[in-house]
């Protein structure tokens, strides 16, 4: 009877040692967002984020794509982490020449990571080119797989993007690479329809810098107090305030108009197929007949000015 219970005993303390092992193993994944598993993406994930060592990370994340392993988020994490080591031209290399290997669904965020990566190494058409292409998406109904919102991901959390958010942040985007032109007149219009679908505090800073270099300044004036005196989404932030404070100084500094220099002497015509078919596209949205994203309707008045 000594011995039976001793053998149950013993067998009930392998059991809940088992069992202690499998929790702390799963708060291990939990902790330190390592999926659980010991294929080769979930090495690469082990390396990038408990060892720490990016190169290994990569090496393991190039075996995971070869190996057909979570696919998708391997070519991802891939290029993320090549970017933040400073391999940028590598990373989008990959990210071309494999995301044919991605599914339908991981085409969207795998476009915004070449986004990331075009601005990271000044390739300013390329980014230019791959937003525009975004926003056709978004003007044809095809963006989010027909969905009014998508889930993403950052910084391990899930959240809703809506088409809206989603096209002020591409507007965003291209106004900033116009800016990177010297390009201000285009990425004023940008900006000014960015802020018309989904305004913000940083978005009406970068507006109101591109009207300074205009020579436009009570407009830039009255773009940035809406900042300073928190009118807008993102005004509590400090870095957006202080950015408001100084460009404020900047305007009082000009009290009179600069001449416009030669950096505003830009084409606006210079991708006429792409404005006239976006003007076809908004013209099918008129109040009376759309049925499809009428947040456009809210951009209307700026058809005689479309330089995306």
């Amino acid at each position: 009877m000594e011995a039976a219970a001793a053998a149950a005993a013993g067998g009930s303390s392998r059991k809940c040692s088992a069992n202690g092992g499998k929790k702390e193993k799963d708060l291990f994944h939990v902790i330190h967002k390592v999926p659980a598993g010991d294929g080769p993406y979930v090495k690469a994930k082990h390396a990038q984020l408990v060892q720490k060592d990016p190169e290994a990370a990569i090496v393991w994340f190039w075996k995971a794509i070869n190996a057909g392993d979570k696919v998708d988020s391997a070519l991802k994490d891939m290029a993320v982490v090549m970017k933040q080591i400073d391999r940028t031209e590598e990373a989008i290399e990959a990210v071309k020449s494999f995301r044919g290997r991605c599914s339908r669904q991981a085409q969207e965020s795998l476009d915004n990571v070449l986004i990331d990566l075009y601005k990271k190494c000044g390739k300013v058409e390329e980014q230019i080119e791959l937003i525009k292409r975004k926003l056709r998406l978004i003007y044809q109904g095809e963006a989010f797989n027909g969905k009014p919102t998508k889930t993403a991901r950052s910084h391990g959390k899930k959240f809703q993007v809506s088409v809206k958010q989603e096209t002020s942040r591409l507007l965003g985007n291209l106004g900033w690479a116009y800016m990177q032109k010297q390009n201000f007149i285009a990425a004023e219009v940008v900006y000014q329809k960015a802020q018309m679908i989904d305004p913000d505090a940083n978005k009406a800073c970068n507006l109101a810098l591109c009207l300074i270099k205009q020579a436009r300044y009570d407009e830039a004036r009255s773009v940035l107090l809406d900042v300073s005196q928190g009118r807008l989404p993102g005004s509590g932030d400090v870095k957006s305030r202080s950015r408001a404070e100084e460009l404020l100084m900047e305007v009082k500094s000009r009290e009179t108009p600069d001449e416009l220099t030669d950096m505003l002497g830009f084409n606006l015509d210079e991708d006429d197929d792409f404005v006239k078919g976006l003007e076809k596209l908004m013209s099918e949205w008129a109040p009376s007949r759309s049925k499809r994203l009428p947040i456009f309707e809210e951009i209307s008045s700026f058809r005689d000015q479309l330089t995306c």
